[in-house]
């Protein structure tokens, strides 16, 4: 038996695991307003479920709706969450760059990570402006629809892609977001092809924003980051959109190379030198 396994068999701790079931169920929008429906949901006693919502509520892990009739994930939670992400080496690496990104172009910046078919967001900086991206730490976006989910993918081997998708339907999130895998697929060879991905208005109406890709020593994608903001402040002019691509992909390959990761342009002048 492993340490894994031994450690499953033998620590495993049945309230603990309760207590995780019931912020699981919560979290994928249950609000317990009916205990006892909950209650068999998850599989406990009524009272069980009511005394573990006490004390997740006493710890703030949970908070009361705004009615007070049910439960929400609160900001104990959010704040552990948080802090979880920010201690991660990748985080601490591209919080600099993003704080640079978000400076230099008055656009709000992010680091983002595939997490089955959606794009969890792990950092942000925002520029000292009124107009800035509402999306939060922990955000969850449909990588289809969004232009770090679109970079990200488009480093994925096809196949992946083809059964992470296989069977899925593919929401629209305006009239530019593609809706059907061979449509995806075609957007993911173009962005593939340039090497950064560009959106305007495909997932926001009036939002644009632009992806690159990020890699680690194994030249393994495993992020992205993006810069955002109104259509307005970023695809008026073409000089405007040279300095953005510029600076997204110099911020992209400097974490890339921080994670360890060797450009394919290094690697040949390194051969051509030997």
């Amino acid at each position: 038996m492993s340490l894994s396994e031994e450690l499953t068999a033998t620590y495993a701790v049945p309230p603990v695991e309760r207590a995780f079931r019931v912020l699981r169920h919560i979290a994928a929008g249950d609000e317990m307003r009916n205990v006892a429906a909950a209650a068999r949901a998850i599989g406990i006693s009524r009272t069980t479920l009511i005394r573990l919502l006490s004390t997740l509520e006493a710890e703030r892990m949970l908070e009361r709706t705004r009615d007070g009739a049910g439960f929400r994930l609160g900001l104990g939670l959010a704040g552990l969450a948080a802090q979880a992400l920010f201690s991660s080496d990748i985080v601490q690496l591209a919080d600099p760059l993003l704080a640079s990104l978000a400076d230099a172009l008055g656009l709000s910046a992010h680091l983002g990570v595939l997490d089955g078919r959606d794009v969890l967001y792990i950092a942000r900086r925002t520029p000292n402006l009124h107009l800035i991206s509402n999306v939060r730490i922990g955000s969850r976006l449909p990588a289809h629809a969004t232009t770090m989910g679109r970079i990200i993918l488009a480093h994925v081997p096809r196949d992946d892609v083809q059964l992470l998708y296989a069977g899925v339907r593919l929401k629209a999130a305006t009239d530019k977001t593609p809706t059907t895998l061979t449509n995806l697929q075609k957007l993911l060879d173009a962005d593939r092809r340039a090497g950064i991905a560009w959106s305007s208005s495909n997932f926001e109406a009036g939002i644009s924003s632009a992806a690159v890709p990020v890699f680690d020593h194994t030249s393994r994608v495993v992020a992205a980051i993006n810069v955002t903001g109104p259509s307005r402040n970023v695809d008026f002019d073409r000089k405007r959109l040279a300095a953005i691509e510029s600076a997204v992909r110099s911020a992209g390959a400097e974490l890339s190379h921080r994670l360890g990761h060797v450009s394919e342009i290094a690697v040949a002048i390194t051969r051509r030198a030997k």
